[in-house]
């Protein structure tokens, strides 16, 4: 039997058993608080991936950073500045969070709801 998507996540934040994990849950509970028909996917050989009318954000772990990036980031607006990476690109826009680090939570939700309303609006 294949596992879900969301059984894959649950799967990710469990092996990671550090503060990514706790960061992926975190970030995984604000965006189903901001939307809660998110449909949760898996992609690219293990990315766990939130869509609502396409992809909203991807949530990829490395050793020293959990990296959320936007698909349409650029074309969002971000007036607290969350996005801090993946600047460069004509498309795409990400928030690196770092151990210790600390996401507005607020902001970030707003941010979520501003990628699904523009996946609406393409």
């Amino acid at each position: 039997m294949t596992e879900t998507p969301s059984a894959l996540i649950d799967a990710r934040i469990a092996e990671l058993a550090d503060w990514r994990g706790a960061v992926l849950a975190r970030v995984r509970a604000l965006i189903h608080e901001a939307l809660p028909d998110v449909v949760e996917t898996w992609k690219w050989r293990g990315v766990p991936v939130w869509e609502r009318g396409g992809i909203l954000c991807t949530g990829e772990t490395y050793r020293t950073a959990v990296k959320l990036t936007f698909a349409k980031g650029a074309s969002l607006d971000d007036p607290a500045g969350l996005f801090n990476a993946s600047l460069e690109g004509g498309t795409r826009r990400a928030i690196d969070i770092r151990e210790g680090e600390a996401l507005d939570e607020a902001a970030f939700k707003a941010l979520i709801r501003a990628a699904a309303e523009a996946n609406i609006k393409r």
